[in-house]
């Protein structure tokens, strides 16, 4: 698919992952990421893969847990509730060492909450949601093309660092539809020595599971997994950065209200005000280096989001509390508009010239 095609972002993302040669889905309906499900049914079976609607969102995980010991490139997805009954699965497959790849069309919560767009899984996205001592990768999509781009580069981190990895998307980003290119070479094969692939006595047997009863073993592996965790927050960052030259206001945000954000940073700068935008694509690891260089000049920050104020936790962390971070959020499903963050951007604007 080399033309530009319009497409929902749940297909966009759906069609990039099995380019990126996925070939096992295993899911359970939940509104509103339903089209990668529905897309999954119909394309699988037509190359050769598998495609299984579990009788849970827990057996989904438990069956994604067992392709990805084989050593298979392999695909969940859910909305928040549905996240929420895999965590305990994820929380192994990290203990595990396994890859997998793992998307959350997010909704707002808690509970049933609704099915409008939100940003209120972040901290279980980003400090883990399961129990243990474990990180994943969480990359934040804030276009079509860039739902289909990072599935793809989803698949390469989980195999280079055998790890899962999140697809951090809302409901807004999973059913809007915008010309998308969907052409990706092949991939990168990753040598899988430790798969449970059947040894016909020919090697030594495999053992894929996350139980230590020693806590020395359990602890060596943990810190052992902590390295290279390291290796990731010094090479695998992402951010992108919007009129930060000279910006005396930074405002952070992603995905949808990134977009939102561009757009009233770009209404600031008509009015004279220098705003400026970060816009983080890896949640975790998070952007720390362009955050504190933004620290040692902006005069504020203000977090652009659709929860209560959870990313504001880690700018406030990052950017280590040298210059005010003020919020600008709308929750429950509410989308922010252009308008509410230019109104605090003047306002932050007023009160640092006073």
């Amino acid at each position: 698919m080399s033309e530009k095609i319009l497409m929902k972002g749940n297909e966009a993302l759906a069609e990039a992952a099995i380019q990126a040669g996925c070939r096992h889905y295993f899911g359970y309906p939940i509104t509103p990421q339903n089209e990668i499900t529905a897309y999954m049914a119909k394309r699988l079976p037509e190359i050769g893969g598998s495609f299984l609607q579990a009788e849970s969102e827990v057996a989904a995980i438990n069956m994604v847990y067992g392709a990805a010991g084989g050593g298979k490139r392999v695909l969940t997805s859910s909305s928040s509730p549905g996240i929420s009954l895999k965590v305990e699965g994820i929380s192994y497959i990290a203990g595990a060492d396994l890859p997998a790849v793992i998307v959350n069309i997010q909704r707002g919560g808690p509970g049933l909450g609704g099915i409008q767009p939100s940003q209120a899984d972040y901290f279980q996205a980003v400090k883990g949601g399961g129990h243990g001592d474990y990180k994943m990768v969480v990359l934040a999509p804030s276009s079509v093309q860039e739902m289909a781009d990072l599935t793809v580069k989803a698949f390469d981190l989980a195999d280079k660092y055998r790890i899962p990895v999140f697809i951090f998307a809302d409901g807004a980003m999973g059913q809007m539809m915008e010309p998308v290119t969907l052409n990706y070479p092949e991939q990168k094969v990753y040598e899988k020595p430790w798969a449970l692939t059947g040894t016909k006595e020919k090697r030594a047997k495999n053992i894929v599971n996350s139980l230590y009863l020693v806590p020395e073993q359990l602890e060596e592996q943990i810190l052992a997994r902590f390295e290279r965790y390291k290796e990731i927050e010094n090479t695998e960052s992402a951010c992108d950065e919007y009129l930060m030259d000279d910006a005396e206001i930074c405002v952070v945000g992603y995905g949808v209200a990134a977009r939102v954000a561009r757009s009233a940073v770009n209404e600031a700068r008509a009015k004279g005000i220098k705003a400026g935008l970060l816009r983080p694509v890896t949640l975790w690891p998070f952007p720390q280096q362009q955050l504190k260089k933004a620290a040692a000049k902006v005069k504020a920050f203000i977090c652009a989001e659709h929860s209560m104020g959870q990313m504001i936790e880690d700018v406030r962390l990052y950017s280590e509390c040298k210059k005010p971070v003020h919020l600008c959020a709308r929750t429950g499903g509410v989308i922010l508009t252009p308008k509410e963050v230019l109104n605090k951007i003047e306002e932050i604007n007023y009160d640092s010239t006073r």
